[in-house]
């Protein structure tokens, strides 16, 4: 859903005024999962977001005597989510949170081909993404909105300055003119266009040389039959058949671990390694979507018992037949996000 029209705005918010929850559930209803997208967007995390928009859904409901109508309801709420999130990224500052420990500990992890900043990142599922993309016309949008839930771009921001995050989102993402973002940031027009420009350059140096346009449509014939060999292969244990799918420039990633592997011999060696101490054939892996794009639930067989248990969330990136990175998630605690429960039952261990 993308809105609500001006006049029906208008009678909404009159009845809110006069103490109708029930208009005010409406308008939540209305704008709930664009502002969910949004907050994730700047804050990398779907936890983090639900947190946010629950309070910009009340701020609004609060301070529904202070909209005074000169700027859209739409704007005005995008307002309060995104200096909500502002602060929330200067509460947090550079610490990252704590994950879970794994069912079993892993071995120390062979030496990186390269290191990057550390990043708090969570995968996004597509399944609370679904109809509440916010379309638009304006033709100095550059990013359609899909794409910009992608793993490579949603990464792209949060190697940004809060501020600057939150500028292209709202000018390159979400449409806003010059003058509206900085009446939501309380900034002067030149301020935002330098830091538009800015984000640009940076998100620009970050995101990959190929594009998103050289992978298969989702959940086509040519994804699934990708995505099914990557997964028997895993799950085989043939870390031979997994790396003969990569590229050569493929990349294997874990936010927020710094450590990066590029290449097919990296890949191999870190296969090899950590999972599970190389041994790939004792996990499960459950298949979701995260981002726009295939990932797995991965599950660790317990040798003790007949149960596989949470281990963390991998996402595949795609170019043609190709997988071109994998990002591996460790922290379980998404999981109830994309409908994955902690443990599964295995018969087969």
């Amino acid at each position: 859903m993308s809105g609500i029209g001006a006049p029906r705005e208008e009678r909404l918010v009159r009845r809110v005024r006069a103490g109708d929850d029930a208009a005010f559930r409406e308008i939540a209803d209305a704008y709930r999962g664009q502002l969910h997208v949004h907050c994730y967007r700047i804050l990398g995390s779907a936890q983090d977001a639900e947190d946010l928009v629950q309070e910009t859904l009340l701020g609004a409901w609060r301070g529904i005597e202070r909209f005074e109508g000169r700027s859209t309801l739409r704007s005005w709420l995008y307002r309060i989510a995104t200096n909500l999130c502002l602060n929330a990224l200067r509460a947090r500052g550079r610490r990252l949170p704590e994950m879970p420990p794994p069912p079993e500990q892993p071995p120390d992890p062979p030496p990186p081909t390269g290191e990057r900043e550390a990043i708090w990142l969570e995968p996004y599922p597509d399944s609370m993404d679904e109809g509440v993309l916010d379309p638009t016309q304006d033709p100095e949008v550059r990013y359609e909105q899909r794409e910009a839930l992608g793993l490579a771009f949603v990464t792209a921001l949060q190697h940004l300055p809060p501020r600057q995050r939150a500028v292209l989102v709202l000018r390159d993402v979400l449409g806003f003119r010059a003058r509206e973002a900085a009446e939501m940031l309380d900034a002067t027009e030149a301020s935002v266009n330098g830091a538009l420009q800015r984000a640009r350059a940076t998100v620009e140096s970050e995101l990959p040389d190929a594009g998103r346009e050289s992978a298969p449509l989702p959940d086509s014939a040519a994804e699934r039959a990708v995505v099914g060999r990557f997964a028997s292969a895993f799950e085989s244990g043939d870390i031979e058949g997994v790396v003969e799918l990569l590229t050569q420039d493929a990349s294997l990633t874990m936010p927020p671990e710094p450590l990066e592997y590029r290449g097919p011999e990296a890949i191999t060696a870190f296969l090899s390694t950590v999972p599970a101490g190389g041994a790939l054939d004792r996990f499960r892996l459950i298949p979701v979507r995260a981002n726009g794009q295939p990932a797995f639930g991965c599950y660790l067989r317990d040798p003790r018992a007949p149960v596989a248990r949470a281990y963390g969330l991998m996402v595949l990136t795609l170019s043609g037949n190709r997988v071109t990175a994998m990002t591996g998630f460790p922290d379980t605690g998404v999981f109830p996000l994309f409908g994955l429960p902690r443990t599964i039952r295995d018969d087969e261990g």
